[in-house]
């Protein structure tokens, strides 16, 4: 089970030590990645920053192969070795494919990839292999050799965030995924969870394998398995803001979709949820800044606004009901004002859900960064089930357990 502590980025994270760091651009966006060893440490290994992605795939690394198109990064380019090139027959290259846009090529001899993002972001490149290093709490080291994307075009807005960070951590259910191919090695069970501080001075933590999951405490719900997309989301059966309901996509308006996405750092919701979200906030009794360009709403007080505890009260909370007739029990995930609302830099409070009516397949709730902090959330994709839990995000002492952690 892999341990990462999460540490703000402009703390240096300890010698050896891994961390899942925090920085504030392109806005009020949230970034939260992880700083990962690749390579050979006594040859051409070197430390990547890597975006924290549940909703991802693949995982992928800038890389010098030549580069077509790539952004500053945190650190220099991944170097790919021809030796180390994944072939098309390989059946890594083949899972990847058949749900990207690039065409299986049988004869080729290396495999291509080509992944389109939600704001039409764009990352293309070869499949590699290489020693992600890992460390254990005893002090001993692994290494494990993971398939990878070399990315040597990269274009939109990804580029932007690529300033700080060097490429994408894929952390969803596929079998490329990161902890599918740990899991699939025997290193680890199938299991991620997250921990995001509600407070951007405090720690968090990420971790694979299911040894950190707590035995009590946490709310469970089953994992919606849709054919195509691996994905982790569960059906919901009503969205609420305060006691007023606020319409699903899904049949007959009653059946909906949550999908948990850390690479989104705000959250989404289908254009009819949306719509009668902002008409329910016209009784906000601050004043709407048209100027503010931070995000597409934001509201001006007539004092200072210093935290969002100063103004949470003037907002109601967002219930999402999980549950069907055949549940005993239903089961409730409530966003809280302090988890859908960001301060401004003019000081201003602002809206953090967006209309996701262009987003993944726009019928579906997105919940970004901004509504998971203060709050341990696991996917067990061998039970297929998400669970979460109010917490603190102080990681685990290090005696709890022994537990094997990224080296970084």
């Amino acid at each position: 089970m892999f341990f990462l502590q999460a540490l703000v980025l402009w703390t240096p994270p300890p010698p050896f030590f891994p961390s899942v760091d925090m920085c504030i651009q392109m806005g009020m966006a949230l970034l939260y990645f992880t700083r990962v060893f690749v390579g050979n440490p006594e040859k051409d290994g070197h430390y990547f920053h890597l975006d924290i992605d549940t909703g991802s795939d693949l995982t992928w690394i800038q890389c010098d192969a030549p580069c077509t198109s790539c952004a500053k990064g945190a650190n220099q380019l991944y170097k790919p070795r021809k030796d180390k090139l994944v072939g098309s027959a390989e059946h890594l290259c083949v899972e990847v494919q058949k749900n990207q846009m690039t065409e299986l090529c049988e004869s080729c001899q290396q495999c291509d990839y080509e992944i389109e993002y939600a704001d039409l972001s764009s990352s293309l490149g070869v499949l590699t292999k290489d020693e992600f290093h890992l460390k254990l709490h005893n002090g001993s080291l692994a290494a494990s050799d993971i398939v990878f994307g070399c990315g040597y075009d990269q274009q939109g807005l990804l580029l932007n965030t690529l300033l700080k960070k060097d490429g994408i951590l894929g952390l969803s259910r596929a079998k490329i995924s990161l902890p599918s191919q740990l899991a699939s090695q025997g290193i680890i069970s199938n299991v991620v969870g997250h921990c995001l501080p509600s407070d951007l001075n405090g720690e968090g933590y990420i971790f694979m394998g299911s040894d950190l999951v707590p035995l009590h405490g946490m709310t469970w719900v089953p994992m919606f398995h849709h054919s195509h997309l691996e994905v982790h989301q569960m059906q919901v059966t009503k969205v609420s803001y305060g006691n007023g309901m606020l319409s699903l996509s899904g049949e007959n308006g009653r059946i909906g979709k949550v999908l948990f996405d850390t690479g989104s750092s705000y959250t989404y919701f289908p254009k009819k949820a949306y719509s009668q979200l902002v008409t329910s906030l016209q009784e906000v009794k601050l004043t709407r800044d048209e100027s503010d360009k931070a995000l597409p709403i934001c509201w001006q007080a007539n004092f200072l606004i210093s935290s969002l505890s100063d103004v949470k009260r003037f907002y109601k909370p967002i219930t999402i009901q999980i549950g069907s007739k055949w549940w005993i029990i239903s089961r409730k995930l409530v966003i809280q004002p302090e988890d859908y609302l960001i301060i401004s830099n003019k000081g201003n409070v602002c809206l953090g859900i967006l209309d996701g009516s262009s987003v993944h397949d726009g019928s579906t709730i997105i919940l970004g960064d901004i509504s998971m902090r203060g709050r341990l959330i696991v996917y067990d994709n061998v039970k297929r089930r998400i669970g979460w839990m109010k917490s603190d995000c102080v990681r685990p002492h290090e005696s709890d357990q022994k537990l094997p952690f990224f080296q970084g």
